[in-house]
């Protein structure tokens, strides 16, 4: 009787210590996307005369401030594509949100919201320390964009473009624009970047990839086009 049950208490405790584990592992691949850059992408959550000119628009970054990517050309934005990921803010005990604001070289600025305008803009620490600058955080299944908790992004139009606010006190930014701008809801959604096509290096005409492997002292990997296995 005794052996059936140390037998069952040890069961028990490897059960739990796998179960443990496997939990641990299952929330790390949930959150992983947390440390993944995303672009933004709105959606505006009632039908007006604007809605067609900002649904499903990118994000941008230019000056010190967001924008809606409202441009003609297709491939040109007016400004940085936002491209970030959430991070621990200095010294808080939450996350705040970071962006790329050049490729090359790769710098990354802190999002925040101006305590005294509500406009949402991007900059070092020391600029964003002052405002809001988070917890940030999205919705656990269409990964909106939230800030304090909550969803009050909103689109101010700025002569010809389109500037990012945050309608902290609800009343439509009442008190920070002037009467009969327009402002829309929207809702920001995290979209996970495109993956680009590798660059790698060409051979010369007259050579081989192992010559040039020889030259460059690295080997030559040609792009795998096909379908990967899936256990």
């Amino acid at each position: 009787m005794s052996q059936q049950v140390s037998f069952i208490v040890a069961f028990a405790s490897v059960f739990g210590a796998a179960e443990a584990i496997r939990q641990t592992q299952a929330k790390a691949r949930r959150q992983e996307h947390r440390s993944r850059k995303n672009n933004l992408v709105v959606h505006c959550i009632k039908s007006s005369r604007y809605s067609s000119e900002l649904e499903g628009k990118h994000v941008i970054l230019s000056g010190d401030k967001l924008y809606i990517d409202t441009g003609t050309e297709p491939d040109v934005p007016f400004g940085h594509p936002f491209a970030g990921y959430f991070l621990p803010f200095a010294e808080t005990q939450f996350e705040g949100l970071v962006s790329t604001i050049s490729d090359d070289p790769p710098i990354m600025n802190w999002i925040y919201v101006d305590r005294q305008t509500y406009e949402v803009k991007f900059g070092t620490r020391a600029w964003a320390e002052p405002n809001f600058k988070g917890p940030f955080d999205c919705t656990r299944q269409d990964r909106r964009l939230m800030l304090g908790g909550w969803e009050a992004f909103v689109a101010v139009k700025e002569g010809n473009f389109w500037a990012l606010y945050f309608d902290l006190d609800g009343d439509r930014l009442r008190s920070k624009v002037p009467e009969d701008t327009p402002v829309l809801e929207l809702e920001l959604r995290r979209i996970e970047m495109r993956v680009p096509k590798p660059e790698i290096p060409k051979p010369e005409a007259n050579g081989d990839p192992e010559k040039l492997k020889e030259e460059n002292g690295k080997p030559v990997n040609p792009v795998n086009l096909e379908s990967p296995e899936v256990d």
